[in-house]
């Protein structure tokens, strides 16, 4: 994926061709500083893929983190058919790939390899970011 080479990949499971696939489908947007890609308490049925800048996550007008480019937002809400838990908001110019749910649901009926990897690299991913939070608070970072 050209537009992500350096950048984290929390989707780190996927092959080439599966991110071929993926992006074939998704939508590239652009956001302006301050527009919200997804928004607490909404269903988007959208997850985005940061192809550059900073997005600020909030949860109840806190801050609690920062994703830039390779990293993703609207998983949680994806994973768990809901609402979304935080919102989303462009710190500057956002470049983004939008992946409807729909789309990505056919593909992994279509491709269920392309699924599996999917979703363990979502599950790590949440995971690594779990932790982060836990040794945060426990150095009274957090």
């Amino acid at each position: 994926m050209p537009l992500l080479q350096g950048a984290k990949n929390p989707l780190q499971y996927l092959t080439q061709n599966d991110w071929a696939l993926i992006i074939d489908k998704a939508k590239r947007l652009s956001f302006k500083k301050a527009e919200k890609l997804v928004s607490q308490g909404k269903q988007t049925r959208t997850l985005y893929v940061l192809g550059a800048g900073k997005v600020s996550i909030a949860v109840s007008g806190t801050r609690i983190a920062q994703i830039g480019p390779g990293e993703i937002c609207g998983e949680m809400a994806f994973l768990e058919d809901s609402v979304a838990s935080a919102t989303a908001t462009a710190e500057g110019e956002v470049e983004a790939y939008a992946l409807e749910w729909s789309i990505l649901q056919d593909l992994f009926e279509l491709f269920p390899h392309l699924a599996s990897r999917f979703y363990r690299s979502v599950a790590v991913n949440l995971s690594r970011r779990l932790r982060e939070q836990i040794v945060a608070k426990q150095s009274g970072k957090g």
